[in-house]
């Protein structure tokens, strides 16, 4: 009997417990990392983000013992009434979602939040893996790359609107790849190439014609809160906010505005610098503590940049390892499932969780624009924790199903 006829009951035998070990030991130090990042020291009352996130836990738990234990191939059957349904959430948070730090990506729920688009990169990746697994249909053909298209596009472009381009741009490698190993024509990934050198042309200019701008509103301004109105005043002129704008340029020239929109980044090469081998010590980061690394970016976008400056190359090194646990784990299942749809579903959420971490820890050290991901397991986010969880339960569900070797 192959491990894709084993009943239910026999799933616990078969759970991949060193991604799973890995999985728990991230979310720990997550919660001392969270807490870290919102200690102010003294008798100064402490956050209640740790709380939450130990909470949100409990429930990506949940929902990863549910993801592991049901077989991902019922689930599939569901594959295109979950997809609308993320689609149509979508939608709902575009015209009534909470806006928080300059997107519209969250829904009220008694005074909880929901990010809409991380479930939405799960049901994409459903969607495209039941489409391309389909044995009745042709995926070599131009339709069928125009069909997985659409779907990525349209998801993207929703998703870009509220706008959260970090996520945007997680889609893309995400369903390249999955695309790539259903066997579509490598001619298709060539015009693609092409395409995105034709984008990235018109972004280099737009880019250029915003950089001359702003510097002529910054000569023209009395002062910075008069240049920041002035550049939200540019709209959509140029495709991107100018906060969008402003992070790429810093990236290109960290010295451009170091004491403004480059103060993140700045911050974060300090942190990360001053950890040593070591590092400082839990609650004695002096770049978390002091609140020279921004209070509201530290327990997210900037976790990593904690975990470097309180746990040195000791604890960025466990970190590694134990997301490079995950993603072998995911690859090797993506090498071993039984069937198509287990092997596309186990490649694109590999991808989506690797993007995440490799944008994550890129931008705290310069290495890629600062774009708003946040850190698998350790980044604060109910939303976030619990999608990544359920990802990492599908993965256990393909793999406890898997062909027998």
């Amino acid at each position: 009997m192959t491990m894709a006829t084993a009943k239910p009951r026999r799933i616990w035998r078969r759970i991949a417990w060193l991604p799973f070990l890995a999985m728990l030991g991230l979310t720990v130090m997550g919660v001392f990392a969270i807490y870290s990042a919102t200690y102010r020291g003294g008798d100064q009352p402490v956050a209640s983000f740790y709380r939450m996130q130990m909470a949100w836990i409990g429930v990506g738990l949940c929902a990863f013992a549910l993801a592991t234990f049901v077989d991902y191939r019922q689930i599939g059957k569901w594959t295109w009434v979950l997809y609308s349904l993320c689609v149509a959430l979508l939608v709902v948070v575009l015209l009534f979602g909470v806006e928080r730090y300059g997107s519209r990506s969250w829904l009220g729920i008694k005074g909880l939040g929901i990010q809409p688009s991380e479930f939405a990169k799960i049901g994409l990746a459903f969607a495209l893996a039941d489409y391309l697994s389909n044995p009745d249909r042709d995926v070599r053909s131009f339709k069928s790359v125009l069909v997985c298209l659409g779907m990525v596009g349209g998801t993207a472009v929703l998703i870009l609107l509220q706008p959260d381009l970090g996520s945007t741009l997680v889609l893309a490698p995400m369903a390249a790849m999955m695309m790539f190993v259903a066997g579509v024509r490598l001619r298709y990934f060539a015009a693609a190439i092409t395409a995105i050198a034709i984008l990235g042309a018109v972004f280099y200019v737009n880019l250029r014609g915003y950089e001359t701008t702003s510097e002529q509103l910054r000569a023209a301004a009395k002062d910075r809160a008069a240049y920041v109105q002035q550049l939200d005043q540019l709209g959509r002129k140029f495709i991107l906010k100018p906060y969008q704008w402003e992070r790429v340029l810093v990236f290109l020239n960290p010295e451009r505005d170091p004491y403004g929109w480059g103060w993140n980044l700045r911050q974060s090469l300090i942190a990360v610098g001053s950890g040593g081998f070591w590092g400082k010590g839990w609650l004695q980061g002096t770049q978390n503590v002091l609140g020279f690394l921004p209070r509201q970016v530290a327990p997210n976008d900037f976790i990593f940049s904690v975990i470097a400056e309180e746990g040195g190359f000791i604890w960025c090194l466990s970190v590694l390892v134990g997301f490079t646990a995950l993603l072998l784990n995911g690859v090797w299942t993506a090498l071993t499932a039984c069937d198509r749809l287990g092997r596309l579903l186990a490649t694109g959420i590999t991808v989506m969780l690797f993007c995440h971490i490799f944008v994550n820890m890129g931008m705290t050290v310069g290495v890629v624009p600062i774009t708003g991901l946040p850190l698998p397991l350790l980044s604060y986010g109910g939303s976030f924790v619990v999608s990544t969880m359920v990802a990492l339960g599908i993965l256990q569900s393909i793999q406890a199903r898997r062909k027998a070797h």
